[in-house]
C-alpha cells in the first residue's frame, strides 16, 4: 500500500520536485552515513573540534556558551516540530494555539542566542589574525553554510510567525520530512511551502553532507559535560609530590649557610 502511495506521489510530482526533495535529501543523507564511517576509520586523530583556545579566549569564552545552548534548544525544537506530528501533541492535550505561541517565543529566544554566538565566533575568525591563519578549507565551507542555515531558519520564523500571520509548517515541512525518513517521500508536500522555509531545508539537506568532512563530527564524541568543562584542560602548574616509598626517608631539604 505504501510503495503504491510512493508511486503515485511521484508520479503526480515534477522532475525539479523530485530532484530537489526526494534525490536531493536522500543523496545528502547517503554521504552523511558513509562520510562518517569514512572519516572514523581514516582521521580519527582529526575527530576533534580544532579548539583555538589558546590563540584567543575572551571572544571565545563568551560566544561558544550563547552557541551551543541556542543551537541544542533549536536542535530539540525542530525534533517536536518536524518529527511529532500535530496529533500526537493534541493527543497530550496542548492544542495548535498553545504549540504554535510556546514554540515561537522559546524558538525565538533560542534563535537569537544561537545568532549572537554565531555571530561571534565568525567576527572572531575574521578580524584576530591568528585564528584567521588556522582556518583550513572545511572552516572556509563550514562556517558560511551554517550562518546560511541558521539565518535562513531565522528569517523564516521572523517573517512568517512572529511578523506574519503565522504559517503551519507541520502540515507541510514535517510531513515531507517524516516521509523522507519512513521511505515514502511526498515532494508535493514541501512543494508548496513559502520560499525561505524551503531554502532553509535545502541548506540543512547541504549541512549534513558537508558535516562528515568539517570540525561537527565532534558532537557525536562530547561529554555530556561539555559546557561545564573548560575547552583546554591544562596540567597542574605546582606538581603533585610523589608518594614515599616504604623504608626509604625522604631527604631533608637543604638549608643556605648564613653569611
Amino acid at each position: 500500500m505504501n510503495a503504491t502511495l510512493s508511486l503515485s506521489a511521484a508520479a503526480s510530482a515534477g522532475g525539479a520536485d523530485l530532484l530537489l526533495w526526494v534525490a536531493f535529501p536522500y543523496i545528502c543523507l547517503a554521504v552523511f552515513v558513509v562520510g562518517h564511517v569514512w572519516r572514523y576509520r581514516q582521521d580519527q586523530f582529526g575527530w576533534t573540534s580544532h579548539t583555538t583556545q589558546l590563540l584567543e579566549h575572551r571572544w571565545l569564552r563568551r560566544g561558544s556558551p550563547l552557541f551551543h545552548l541556542g543551537a541544542f534548544s533549536v536542535i530539540a525544537g525542530h525534533v517536536v516540530g518536524l518529527a511529532v506530528p500535530a496529533s500526537w501533541t493534541e493527543a497530550a492535550g496542548i492544542g495548535e494555539r498553545a504549540y504554535h505561541t510556546t514554540a515561537v517565543a522559546l524558538g525565538s529566544v533560542a534563535g537569537v542566542a544561537m545568532v549572537t554566538g554565531l555571530a561571534m565566533l565568525c567576527a572572531r575568525r575574521l578580524l584576530a589574525r591568528r585564528i584567521r591563519l588556522t582556518t583550513d578549507r572545511s572552516d572556509k565551507v563550514l562556517f558560511p553554510l551554517l550562518s546560511v542555515t541558521v539565518l535562513l531558519g531565522f528569517g523564516a520564523t521572523a517573517v512568517h510567525n512572529v511578523f506574519g500571520g503565522g504559517y503551519d509548517y507541520r502540515s507541510t515541512v514535517s510531513v515531507w520530512f517524516r516521509g523522507i525518513f519512513a521511505l515514502h517521500p511526498r515532494p508535493e508536500a514541501i512543494a508548496g511551502a513559502p520560499l525561505l522555509f524551503q531554502l532553509h531545508a535545502l541548506s540543512a539537506c547541504l549541512l549534513f553532507a558537508a558535516w562528515p568532512f568539517t570540525r561537527l563530527v565532534h558532537v557525536w564524541s562530547a561529554p555530556i559535560g561539555y559546557l561545564a568543562r573548560p575547552y583546554l584542560v591544562y596540567r597542574r602548574r605546582t606538581p603533585t609530590p610523589a608518594p614515599a616509598m616504604r623504608g626509604v626517608q625522604s631527604p631533608e631539604p637543604r638549608t643556605r649557610r648564613a653569611a
